[in-house]
């Protein structure tokens, strides 16, 4: 436990915890929507697929690569990208995140051959890289790890809010506006989904403040406590500098840890419409409904792990078991595709084991790592791991491609997050479990 939190006793305690009630409901159902506008512009191509490629004839192989070809932009401007933030600050750099990224989104509705759909989403994840792992760089600023699991399991609901979102949403407009003007459904659907990341970039620059120093909606006393509490618990991590971020082997370990996670995450992400489809479903709207029980389900799980982890101060459990029990669901989807009510149940399950797992993951890195030492850390578990975001979509359309049957591309996913899980208990519980 950390040392600044554990020494407070009877109404000190219950001043901290008004305090942190505080803190986040300042800062996180604001992050939380520039995380659902970021991930809901990243994955529409998973709902624009159903008409795009008919539209462009675009085969399975070249939707899968331009679906992960986001990831290799992703990669070589994540590091950067934080090391940016932690030098000019956040509330500058996350705007201009969100501002790129949103102009190359609403980009997407003119893309007609394979090359401007490669190049697009390229950018897109150039344009994205640094707003993730800024954002969990940014937590580490203001709580300590023990109180990290409640708070990034809330920050991550956007992935499934915006698969709850944006199912419904990128349905209808694609059903609705399809013919509009003479652009498409799926061209109208890059077009509006754009705007809110517009929006959110442009108050990200009046509302976030880059830390606790500079925060006037904190006494002089609320900043101290929340100062001392940072810097008793970054006191207990391994690495502190920049150059720990790369040299530690905890950060390699967990890097592949984190790539077996994102095979798993992406197959929710761009294929979970697919796979509804293949249950019999063809109507693009209800398609989009019945995406809202699999990602409503998990953002519920996700909270409740998140809160159930850190009164236990346990980490590798509250990743291992959710993880296995998503691999189950995937298996269990694959053998009633069929059966629209049971795989609806399976991939629900499959969806929360993943997306839980991938909240408390987070847990990991920012106990082990502090300072300068998590800023790159950060970025280098998170870009490495996100390479599995180029491989998942492109190796599953290949797949798909070759045997036109979602079974085997199915089971490596199962296989994915089962082989990460069990490799969080290589962790050990006296660096993780605070």
């Amino acid at each position: 436990m950390v040392q600044g939190v554990a020494t407070f006793t009877g109404p000190e305690i219950d001043a901290t915890a008004r305090l942190y009630r505080k803190v986040t409901w300042r800062l996180i159902p604001f992050l939380f929507a520039c995380y659902v506008a970021a991930y809901l512009d990243r994955v529409n191509v998973g709902f624009a697929k159903l008409q795009m490629l008919n539209d462009l004839k675009f085969t399975e192989t070249v939707y899968g690569l331009g679906a992960g070809i986001f990831f290799l932009g992703y990669f070589l401007f994540e590091v950067p990208s934080n090391m940016i933030l932690h030098k000019v600050g956040a509330h500058l750099w996350i705007a201009r995140v969100m501002l790129s990224w949103a102009i190359i989104s609403a980009a997407m509705m003119f893309v007609t051959t394979p090359t401007m759909f490669y190049v697009l989403r390229f950018f897109l994840g150039v344009a994205e890289a640094g707003l993730f792992p800024g954002v969990i760089l940014y937590l580490t600023y203001w709580y300590p790890a023990e109180r990290r699991g409640a708070i990034i399991g809330m920050f991550m609901t956007g992935i499934p809010i915006a698969g709850l979102i944006g199912g419904p949403l990128s349905g209808w407009i694609m059903n609705n506006m399809a013919g509009l003007h003479g652009l498409a459904g799926w061209q109208w659907m890059f077009l509006i989904e754009a705007l809110p990341s517009v929006v959110m970039g442009f108050m990200v620059i009046a509302y976030l403040d880059d830390g606790i120093d500079k925060a006037k909606w904190l006494t002089a006393e609320e900043k101290s406590i929340l100062a001392r509490n940072v810097a008793s618990d970054n006191a207990s991590a391994t690495g502190h500098r920049f150059r720990d971020g790369f040299t530690s082997p905890w950060v390699w370990l967990l890097s592949g840890i984190y790539f077996f996670f994102i095979m798993g995450l992406y197959g929710v992400s761009f294929w979970l419409p697919t796979f509804i489809r293949a249950a019999g479903v063809s109507d693009p709207l209800t398609i989009g409904v019945l995406t809202t029980l699999p990602y409503g389900a998990a953002a519920v799980a996700m909270i409740v792990v998140g809160r159930m982890s850190d009164v236990a101060h346990e980490r590798r459990w509250h990743i291992v078991v959710p993880g296995l029990i998503g691999a189950l669901g995937w298996l269990v989807s694959i053998q009633f595709t069929t059966n629209l009510v049971v795989a609806e149940i399976a991939l629900t399950i499959a969806t929360m084991g993943v997306l839980v797992t991938l909240a408390q993951f987070w847990c990991l890195p920012t106990a082990v790592l502090a300072g300068a030492a998590a800023a790159t850390g950060i970025a280098v578990i998170n870009s490495v791991g996100n390479l599995a975001g180029f491989v998942s979509p492109y190796l599953i359309g290949w797949i798909i491609d070759r045997t036109q049957s979602t079974s085997l591309g199915v089971y490596t996913l199962a296989a994915c997050l089962a082989v990460g899980s069990l490799l969080a208990l290589t962790m050990p519980k006296r660096l993780v479990n605070r």
